[in-house]
């Protein structure tokens, strides 16, 4: 048998590590892992290769990097670590990774793929040393240093390192950020968050009617301007979770929480709601409701007006019945709107397809159901392109979503999604006009607030686009995709190149017109490698991609100038005109 190549030699061992990856596994295991693998690949991966280092193992949440020098590898951690931060900032929530990383220098063993050796441990145990965001150094790292980055770097003195025999002088970066606390620490007197009510027992396919009722609850209280009430998006993160109450009111940044159950039996439905304190676990309010099937929104009517009555006191009635009207009273109609929800929000191939076909049956069922009416006419243009959907598509879906306001003048949905069609047809006039009607009616919606900012963005309004845009990432601690995409776009226009682009990044599925948006970005920064990574990633999916082509289909800007400053970034970067 052949024996496999063992090399010893001097080396700078970078050890990484997530901070609170087993929590984060729990709260969302499939982000988190999508979101460990964005890191490695297209962050972690690309600075240690700049810097001339090799990653030699990835585990998981972490990573164990070698390089020639300590100084390439305390270069590569301090960027990475200021990347990293840079996320955190564009993306206003907590979810973008966090790293702690430890440096040493020592005499390895490497073995195939493998690195042995007590000083790989020891930057093992340097990595648990170092704060959330930071870098920790041995001495013997800092002292190969130059006079400048040494003064990067606080003395840490002597510390116990985990199975490290001696103790270890060690050295923490100064610029570390002060990680900011989480939402949950900024919760407000009148803030509420509903979680997913737990269905019990009966067929699992009905479970989507306990979904069903939670977001219910949600619209109705969203549109009282007393109360800040989280995203639907955000609150179902934590279906199923087993995490402490307080703990959850302060990743949501609330003060109360609203848990319950719902349990169906042939036509019985048995509805359980429970108002808490989140900090103190204090039961404030709790009911049970045993109905007909039929009466289930006449449940879902007295547990907002309870819930509201609790926190607010005296609501005038006409607020009340406000806030209590019906989306349906047809329950079958009902179910087939909210597994088209499910499809619309989802990213698969055949999603929108899907989409369509479960609006169109919940309004052959009610045909008076306006919200059904306002999402079919977003299937059809998400089938279809969006903007590039032909005229007699675009002319459909606006007919649709008009349908949709008379039918329910009240509803922020129908006005948001009217709006949204006005985008894509680009008549922005007319958009902002329903984005602000969608405000007054529930200023609540997150979605609104992002998608009017980024409306107003596209206008030219760039100050006041940013505003709304940060106001909905509030309400929405736990956003959907598409809010980064608003983001990228808003940030790229106001000339914040490096911001867009982390931003950008964040999109789970880019296609071309996405990625020509990260060569613009890259390019404008002077980004040479990203730069070519990004655009041979477009032309693979692109191969005829032309600048002025992707300006006229892929952009939806009111301005010239703004056009002009895509058309710079994309010729910068060398793509046909």
């Amino acid at each position: 048998m052949a024996k496999r190549h063992v090399e010893r030699r001097l080396a700078a061992i970078m050890a990484t590590d997530v901070v609170g990856y087993s929590r984060l596994m729990e709260a969302d295991e499939t982000r988190t892992v999508r979101s460990v693998r964005h890191l490695q690949s297209s962050i972690l991966g690309p600075k240690v290769a700049a810097r001339g280092g090799r990653i030699v193992k990835l585990m998981g949440d972490g990573s164990l990097v070698v390089f020639n020098s300590v100084v390439d590898a305390v270069d590569c951690a301090i960027s990475l670590q200021s990347r990293l931060e840079t996320r955190r900032k564009n993306q206003r929530v907590d979810f973008p990774l966090i790293l702690r990383i430890g440096i040493n220098l020592a005499d390895v063993v490497i073995e195939g793929e493998d690195l042995l050796g007590d000083g790989v441990n020891i930057a093992a145990r340097l990595e648990a040393a170092a704060e959330p965001g930071g870098v920790c150094i041995s001495d013997l790292v800092h002292r190969q240093l130059n006079t400048g980055r040494r003064s990067d770097f606080l003395d840490g003195g002597e510390i116990s390192l985990k199975n490290i025999a001696h103790p270890l002088h060690v050295w923490h970066w100064r610029d570390a950020p002060a990680i900011r606390p989480s939402a949950g620490s900024l919760a407000r007197p009148t803030s509420i968050a509903i979680l997913p009510f737990e269905y019990l027992g009966g067929s699992p396919d009905q479970a989507i009617l306990s979904d069903g009722i939670t977001e219910d609850v949600i619209s109705g209280l969203a549109r009282f301007r007393s109360l800040t009430v989280i995203d639907a998006r955000s609150s179902f993160r934590f279906r199923d979770k087993h995490s402490d109450l307080d703990e959850i009111g302060r990743k949501l940044g609330v003060t109360y929480l609203v848990v319950g159950s719902l349990r169906r039996a042939g036509e019985r439905i048995r509805i359980v709601a429970q108002l808490i304190e989140a900090a103190s676990g204090m039961h404030l309010w709790s009911e049970r409701y045993d109905r007909e099937v039929q009466d289930m929104f006449a449940i879902q009517d007295e547990v907002t007006q309870m819930i509201v009555s609790t926190l607010v006191g005296q609501i005038e009635n006409a607020d009340v019945r406000q806030a209590l009207r019906k989306p349906t009273t047809s329950l079958v109609a009902y179910e087939f709107y909210l597994l088209g929800l499910a499809h619309i929000r989802s990213y698969g191939e055949d999603d929108n397809q899907h989409a369509l076909t479960m609006f169109s049956a919940a309004i052959e069922r009610d045909p008076h159901f306006g919200l059904a009416h306002a999402h079919l006419a977003l299937a059809k243009i998400a089938l279809n392109g969006y903007a590039n959907s032909p005229s007699d598509v675009l002319d459909e879906a606006l007919a649709l979503a008009r349908k949709a306001v008379a039918l329910d003048e009240g509803e922020g949905g129908c006005q948001r999604l009217l709006a949204l069609i006005h985008v894509n047809r680009r008549e922005f006039e007319l958009a902002e006009r329903h984005y602000r009607r969608a405000y007054q009616i529930n200023p609540n919606d997150a979605n609104t607030l992002v998608q009017m900012g980024g409306l107003l963005a596209r206008r030219g309004k760039l100050d006041e686009a940013m505003e709304w845009i940060d106001e909905g990432f509030r309400l929405n601690p736990f956003p959907p995709p598409w809010y980064s995409a608003a983001l990228g776009n808003a940030l790229y226009l106001v000339g914040r190149y490096e911001d867009a682009a982390a931003a950008l990044e964040e999109l789970p599925s880019p296609g071309p017109f996405t990625y020509a948006r990260l060569v613009a970005c890259y390019a404008q920064v002077g980004d040479t490698i990203a730069t070519e990574r990004a655009r041979a990633q477009l032309l693979e999916l692109c191969r005829n991609f032309s600048t002025d082509d992707f300006i006229r289909r892929g952009l939806l800007l009111e301005r010239p100038e703004q056009l002009d400053l895509f058309r710079q970034g994309l010729l910068k970067a060398g793509l046909p005109p």
